[in-house]
């Protein structure tokens, strides 16, 4: 997303704006992106929007605004302790990358600080923050336009001291009218005018400074404008300058006509021109395909006037299709020769080449281009001295040589993203026939993955047929459309397995295993399990497929493949042996299985012990010290483990599906996931049919029925529940009896039955007890009292409750505790006790946060919103139903959002 400030108030969506609903919300979104990634508190936030008068009730307005901007902007609006922040990329918001980019000129030479200046001033498309009003909004728009002036201002100093004159005349007089009084901008217009050879208008403008300044100010003018006058009387010839011309080596291929994106990289690339303490050099890697040499020909043309020497290119062709690689005697012939050395003039040795070179580059602003480098080796004998030159080099791999002993600066290239994708095929195939076709170009972006390779062989494969068509043949082919039969530089596959050859036995191996793995990354322990290898070989397994830039390794840890390069590794691994890729799969999956049960035990210590299958030969969980970390490892984990319970599914590893199945229960319960409990659960379900133990099939009733429950599905809910019920009857389970009664008891409580709610709490109690289970007991205790109280019996309620929450205290049962808690809250309630139930319900929540229990969270910040609106508190009933509200909806439950969106319509309006 892009943030607009600088000539409007906008967010644009893949060059789409988005709504962002009225005057006071957008000044929010204002108050947050000038401050992008840092915390916003609550009460600087209510003073940008409203002033110092803000209306009644005006912290709940703002959490509303607030509630909604991260509703539309896809959590970029968080809150953090102290209050709120937009974290984005500073780079996504056009006023503070403007502000970074004056910053970097000021550091730069003038060369550089005047393309940094374009680019910054190119920003401002208008007014700053229209659409923004009150007292801090044109305070911050009238700090904005005067930076902006400062930039200008600042750029045609770099152009003056460059030689300009006469070119800046135009705009200077402009200027100078729109800022009468300014001195800076009345000394750059009179040396502009002295320079174009019109010296009288020069001395002219200064006369008529001193006037004003005399007549408004009462002063007359500073020392610099003096000093200028004066040399201007003088005829200074120091005033004037000359760049005299000087040939130069132009080797640049042609400019990439239809580059798109890359904004992020190729402000990098900019700011490596900031330092000049040595010669810049720029590694840009990445997958083959990837668009390397674009980016760097992009680049250089974009700066070419920084390199008024010259540019040298070269393709060292180290991963050519049907060509040796160069060797570095060849290109530094070619280098210098066209530097003007003569042929015969060129040593023989390359130590004396190399050093020749050096000498003839030195001084000069040169910008040199290596381009498909396969090696260190192959390109450091063509690195510059001095500090005047400027190399980009691209390749594969990772040149982590040049990075540590030349201070190389390491671009990766990742892939385009969507809105970069679709502008690269409307460039090339025309925005009508884009826009004619949108399904059809969205299901390309999706195939291609962003490769540029691959949107150009669409492209190209598209002009004969419709985009309809392209993306059909690559849906249902895959990877054999995006080959070429005589042009293995035109071919993904060809390109790919060009990188793969360079690989030993055992990196292809692991190259084809991560092509199957389920999921859509994973980390070096599940390798470790996947391939056998002790860590150490994995590790350097994965790192060598890291620098072929065939793996991905992201800010955390985690090891991913983009979707083309994985399809590629998934058609190499069937040339494994099945043997091989069979165990490989059943140790991955023993893996998430055996961490996901432990995980689970710890988030739940009180659920019954199941039995698993023994691990595979060598294989060992990942270790977890506490809840905190089994909590932290599900949710990172997440994918995976519904990718290998699907990847169990296909490979009937039924045992796998099951227990998969259970370990996350506790997990989705929490997170409120309730979708994806039901699908892990009707696998599961499925997968009972196999298994030998007569329980797994009434488990998987039972759970799959409370998550339909829960869900709102309460006929499928009651069909499941039903069959759970007679299962563990027909077998004598009285534990399983037991548990069915007590989700059966939830069920008919969501219908709105609360009599047979609370039958089915009394047998689940009475079962529990027989069987000697006494936190599960004092969960049915619990259970029995909320279903009196709902009934309007609070003192059997209020026993039961207070019973229950003795004995899960007893037996240090936190989610029990926090839910009988949370039930003496709703008796208080509901016998006049407003204050005890604000304590009862605020314990609770303080429970259920402790535990990451953002289900139940809702539940009581939904309940606490009552005594609070019984006392008159409408701020914090307002405020807590703000915050259930938001729960709701991102868990998915409508119909309790709907119910909370009421009761704060029901409070009396609040002023925007």
């Amino acid at each position: 997303m892009e943030f607009v400030l600088l000539g409007g108030t906008a967010v644009l969506a893949d060059g789409t704006a988005l709504d962002l609903g009225p005057a006071r919300q957008r000044c929010v979104l204002a108050a947050l992106a000038v401050d992008a990634g840092r915390v916003v508190s609550v009460d600087r936030l209510m003073q940008r929007v409203w002033g110092d008068e803000p209306p009644l009730r005006v912290r709940a307005t703002l959490l509303n605004y607030l509630s909604r901007l991260r509703l539309l902007l896809g959590g970029a609006v968080v809150r953090r302790p102290g209050g709120y922040a937009l974290e984005v990329d500073r780079s996504d918001v056009d006023l503070l990358q403007f502000s970074a980019l004056c910053v970097r000129a000021r550091a730069a030479d003038d060369r550089q600080a005047e393309a940094l200046l374009r680019q910054a001033l190119d920003l401002w498309q208008g007014e700053a923050l229209t659409g923004v009003e009150g007292d801090w909004a044109a305070a911050e728009r009238d700090r904005l336009h005067q930076q902006r002036l400062d930039a200008e201002c600042d750029l045609t100093e770099v152009l003056l001291r460059l030689g300009h004159g006469e070119d800046l005349v135009a705009a200077l007089t402009a200027r100078a009218a729109q800022w009468p009084l300014d001195e800076r901008v009345a000394a750059q217009f009179m040396l502009a005018l002295h320079r174009a050879g019109r010296t009288a208008d020069a001395l002219a403008h200064y006369r008529q400074l001193r006037d004003r300044l005399v007549g408004e100010l009462g002063t007359d003018p500073g020392t610099a404008v003096r000093e200028l006058h004066q040399r201007i009387l003088d005829a200074d010839a120091a005033l004037t300058r000359s760049t005299p011309e000087t040939p130069v080596p132009r080797q640049l291929p042609g400019r990439p006509r239809w580059f798109t994106g890359r904004g992020t990289e190729l402000a990098r690339l900019d700011e490596a021109l900031v330092d000049r303490d040595t010669v810049v050099i720029s590694a840009i890697g990445g997958a083959g395909g990837i668009g390397k040499t674009w980016l760097a020909l992009h680049w250089a043309y974009q700066h070419a006037d920084r390199f008024p020497d010259g540019q040298l290119f070269i393709d060292l062709r180290g991963f050519s299709p049907t060509e040796r690689p160069v060797t570095p005697d060849t290109a530094l012939f070619g280098f210098l020769t066209a530097l003007g050395i003569a042929p015969d003039r060129v040593p023989v040795d390359r130590d004396a080449k190399s050093a020749l070179y050096r000498s003839t580059v030195a001084d000069r602003r040169m910008l040199i281009v290596l381009d498909n480098a396969a090696t260190a080796d192959q390109v450091t004998p063509l690195l510059p001295g001095g500090t005047s030159c400027t190399v980009l080099i691209t390749g594969r791999t990772r040149l982590a040589s040049l990075i540590d002993r030349h201070a190389a600066r390491d671009l990766r290239l990742d892939v385009l993203d969507r809105g970069e994708a679709r502008a690269l095929l409307a460039a090339r195939l025309g925005h009508s026939r884009v826009t004619a076709e949108p399904d059809a170009v969205d299901e390309l972006i999706d195939l291609c993955g962003g490769y540029p390779l691959a949107l150009a062989i669409t492209i190209r494969q598209a002009a004969d047929h419709s985009l309809a068509e392209v993306a059909a043949e690559l849906r249902e082919v895959g990877l054999e459309t995006l080959d070429h039969d005589t042009d293995p530089a035109a071919s993904l596959p060809a390109v790919l397995s060009l990188s793969l050859g360079r690989l030993t036995d055992e990196q292809r191996t692991l190259f084809g295993l991560l092509g199957i793995t389920p999921g859509p990354d994973t980390t070096l322990p599940a390798v470790v399990a996947l391939t056998g290898l002790p860590q150490a070989r994995a590790r350097k397994a994965l790192s060598a497929l890291q620098e072929a830039s065939l793996v991905e390794r992201r800010s955390n840890g985690r090891y991913a493949m983009h979707d083309l390069i994985r399809a590629y590794a998934a058609s190499t691994a069937h040339d494994l042996p099945d043997e091989i890729r069979e165990a490989a799969l059943v140790r991955v999956m023993d893996f998430h299985l055996h961490t996901a049960f432990a995980a689970d035990r710890l988030l739940s210590p009180s659920r019954p012990l199941v039995e698993l299958d023994p691990l595979a030969r060598g294989v060992r969980p990942h270790p977890l010290p506490d809840a905190a970390a089994a909590l932290a490892w599900l949710e990172a984990e997440h994918a995976i483990l519904l990718a290998t319970q699907r990847t169990a599914t296909l490979l009937g590893r039924h045992h796998v599906v099951w227990h998969l199945a259970r370990a996350l229960d506790t997990f989705h319960y929490r997170q409120g996931n309730l979708g994806d409990a039901i699908a892990v659960w009707r696998a599961a379900l499925d997968a009972a049919a196999h298994l030998p133990d007569p329980t797994a099939a009434s488990v998987a009733h039972r759970l799959l029925g409370d998550a339909c429950c829960r869900l709102g599905l309460h006929e499928e809910a009651v069909e499941h529940l039903d069959q759970a019920l007679a299962l563990t009857v027909r077998h004598g389970d009285l534990a399983g009896q037991a548990r069915s009664h007590q989700v059966l008891s939830f069920t008919w409580e969501l219908r709105g039955d609360d009599r047979q709610a609370f039958d089915h709490a009394r047998r689940a109690l009475d079962l529990y007890r027989a069987v000697g289970r006494p936190v599960q007991e004092a969960d049915a205790l619990n259970t029995v009292g909320w279903c009196a109280a709902r009934l309007g019996d609070f003192d059997t309620a209020r026993d039961h409750c207070r019973a229950a929450l003795a004995l899960q205290r007893r037996h240090g049962y936190v989610e029990g505790e926090a839910a009988a808690l949370d039930s003496l809250g709703f008796i208080a309630h509901r016998t006049g006790d407003h204050e005890d139930a604000l304590t009862r319900y605020g314990q609770a929540l303080d429970l259920y946060r402790s535990l990451g229990n953002s289900w139940e969270t809702a539940d009581t910040l939904s309940n606490l919103g009552h005594p609070h609106a019984a006392l008159g508190q409408r701020d914090q009933a307002r405020e807590a139903w703000q915050e259930a509200l938001e729960l709701y909806r991102e868990q998915g439950r409508d119909e309790d959002a709907e119910r909370v969106r009421r009761e704060l319509d029901a409070l009396s309006p609040t002023r925007t």
